[in-house]
């Protein structure tokens, strides 16, 4: 295993040397200044997230799943994307999971000490149902945690195909996983608190995997969420309101489209930009594989 002090994330960082001898505003300034970091050291591995995406868009189709897996911050960082999958693009909450060394209690208290044992990462895994139609990516800033390592090779021993995620040059997570993922934002603030730089990077990486996935499976129609599902009245202002903006009709036109596609936004976008029935604009959807764009334009087929 690589020595942790040789790891670019516990390096120490001459930027920030001082930064409990200046002022507050003069220490808030170093922050943020590493932080302008990070989101240029996601550009080089912008080709692995695309390839990553559609992996991911890939095992959707044939009804897979993604799981997330990783030990402190890392763990916390997947769970997070997992749970938040559902509520933005309406899917079901097994579409994308969080797996967490120490499970739901090292959410809120960390519990780092079964982050070393990768035979525990293959049990957490299997427990919750993986298989090969399934992506694992696993998430480990420095590259190198043994839970995470376990379960990447049991996924890759299954079949199944697996991303890592590391902000650590040529690290084993990077190594073992068919897609590496390695930003490089660089030494902490703070020598060796990954939850920083490292984590900003992660979670931006994260965001792009599930918006990037459920974009291309067209649960976003524009820049608008149209897999809303209106359960509350929230929901119901926020599904008349995208289809007031899709479709180019009132607020209240759009409340009345929506009533008449049986609550189904989709359907009000593509009933009303194509003229058609309900009956219609479902068939249409279908075809496209739930798509507006291409539900719309095949009236010119």
């Amino acid at each position: 295993m690589t020595p942790l002090a040789s790891l670019l994330t516990e390096q120490i960082n001459p930027r920030s040397s001082a930064i409990d001898a200046v002022s507050t505003l003069d220490m808030l300034r170093v922050i943020n200044d590493e932080d302008r970091q990070v989101a240029e050291s996601i550009a080089p591995e912008l080709p692995h997230i695309a390839r990553a995406v559609d992996a991911i868009v890939d095992a959707f189709e044939r009804g897979g799943h993604l799981f997330y897996i990783g030990a402190g911050t890392s763990g916390r960082l997947g769970v997070l994307d997992a749970s938040e999958c559902p509520p933005t693009f309406s899917v079901p909450p097994d579409r994308v999971q969080g797996i967490i060394a120490g499970g739901e209690a090292a959410l809120s208290r960390a519990t780092e000490a079964t982050e070393d044992d990768p035979a525990t990462g293959v049990r957490d895994l299997l427990a919750r149902g993986f298989t090969a139609t399934d992506v694992l990516c696993g998430i480990a800033a420095s590259g190198r945690t043994p839970y995470v390592l376990g379960a990447i090779a049991e996924a890759n021993r299954l079949g199944a195909v697996t991303l890592g995620i590391s902000c650590s040059p040529d690290s084993a997570l990077a190594r073992e996983s068919q897609i590496a993922i390695t930003p490089l934002p660089g030494p902490e603030v703070i020598a060796g608190s990954t939850r920083l730089k490292a984590g900003t990077a992660t979670k931006l990486v994260l965001n792009m995997l599930t918006t990037g996935a459920f974009i291309r499976l067209g649960y976003v129609y524009g820049n608008l969420m149209v897999n809303v599902q209106p359960k509350n009245s929230k929901l119901l202002d926020r599904a008349q309101r995208i289809i007031s903006s899709a479709a180019g009709v009132s607020y209240e036109e759009a409340g009345e489209l929506l009533a008449a596609a049986g609550r189904d936004v989709k359907t009000a976008i593509v009933m009303q930009r194509s003229c058609c029935s309900r009956e219609e604009a479902q068939s249409r959807l279908i075809s496209a594989r739930g798509r507006i764009r291409p539900a719309l334009e095949e009236r010119n087929g």
